[in-house]
């Protein structure tokens, strides 16, 4: 908790450097990153040594360490280019990713056999780790598209921005409504007969507004019982509570968040950021290969007696590197710079976060431990 109060503070002396130009903000707002750094992974590393395996086997631990490496891979980014600004941009949507990952129960449960392995320390760490850096390149692109667009014109590029925006918005939705259920609202416990035709229970953090069929007469849609309805049931929540969110802030200011942040990159080299965006992937590209791929087909190997399945989670690894491949291929080959390449960062940072939210707690497969 510590370590995230003093990230949080970091933006402060961060947005005062990057509003007057002066080094000394700059250089406290590091330091408070460092000190905020080195206070989460040592909550990492005290938590390995308790629960006796790697703190990444559920919701809550896998994104708090993705949101901690956020914060590792902008003090790498950093020292490489001396750019205060990106943390202005980088450090807010760590805050974004641990407080999403804190609305989980953080409560270490014993491991499924399949995860019983060394094989999850080395698959996951790298993937979070590279899963990280990649997503500087979101941060960097967010930057170079708010340098170089007129945001108060309506064209195609400036509401994109705009929509992207709006779900970093709903994610904050999320985490808000997630927070004031738990504080004012008992859990809902609901009876129905699964896809095999068994008697299950579903238990439900936020009021049910969708439920599974052959369910108790409650909410107001009906799903298959293929999908989570209670998994489903927040991510809804999460996109009412973060358009009203959204809208109460639209109406407050009288302009877009793009209108919002776009001041912030006034100082911005965009030729930097987007150099700062392919160097990213550059890095990032072959540790997600290693750890989302390689490490991952041996793993599965091991656990289960074959390298590949075709599981979601394992479909949407294998898109995430094929798109990152196709990125840097067109970097190299067909000189894709700029705003195209701030753009592919930005799809690529929404596949991952689709894989690693939505595939994990939407449809059902072998990684579904979350």
């Amino acid at each position: 908790m510590t370590g995230f109060i003093l990230m949080l503070i970091a933006i402060v002396p961060l947005g005062l450097s990057v509003k007057s130009n002066k080094k000394l903000f700059g250089k406290l707002g590091i330091v408070l990153t460092y000190v905020s750094f080195i206070l989460q992974l040592g909550y990492f590393i005290t938590r390995w040594m308790a629960v006796k395996h790697a703190p990444v086997s559920n919701m809550f631990e896998f994104m708090t360490f993705f949101g901690i490496m956020l914060v590792g891979g902008f003090l790498l980014i950093y020292h490489m280019y001396k750019q205060v600004s990106v943390g202005l941009f980088v450090i807010p949507v760590s805050l974004i990713v641990i407080g999403y990952g804190s609305v989980f129960t953080s409560d270490a449960s014993p491991l499924v056999p399949s995860l019983k392995s060394n094989w999850l320390a080395i698959h996951v760490i790298t993937v979070a780790m590279s899963s990280a850096i990649l997503s500087i390149s979101f941060a960097t692109g967010m930057m170079y598209l708010l340098k170089v667009l007129d945001v108060t014109k309506k064209t195609i590029s400036s509401r994109s921005l705009e929509f992207v925006l709006y779900c970093l918005i709903v994610v904050v939705g999320f985490i808000g409504a997630s927070t004031v259920f738990g504080f004012t609202t008992e859990q809902v416990t609901l009876n129905y007969v699964d896809i095999q035709g068994n008697e299950s229970t579903v238990i439900y953090e936020m009021y049910p507004l969708i439920v599974n069929e052959n369910k108790q007469q409650v909410g107001i849609l009906t799903i298959s019982n293929k999908i989570d309805a209670a998994k489903l049931n927040s991510i809804t929540w999460a996109f009412l509570v973060g358009t009203l969110l959204y809208i109460v802030i639209r109406i407050i200011t009288r302009k877009s968040i793009s209108q919002l942040l776009k001041p912030l990159t006034k100082r911005v080299n965009a030729n930097l950021m987007d150099e700062i965006s392919y160097r990213a992937v550059v890095i990032g590209f072959p540790l997600f290969a290693l750890g989302g791929l390689l490490f991952a087909m041996i793993w599965a190997q091991i656990a289960w007696g074959r390298f590949w399945g075709w599981d979601p989670k394992e479909v949407w690894a294998l898109i995430t590197f094929l798109f990152y491949a196709a990125m840097l291929h067109l970097r190299l080959s067909k000189s894709w710079e700029g705003e195209k390449t701030a753009w592919m960062a930005i799809i690529g940072f929404g596949i991952i976060i689709f894989n690693q939210i939505f595939v994990n707690l939407v449809i059902a497969g072998l990684h579904s431990y979350a």
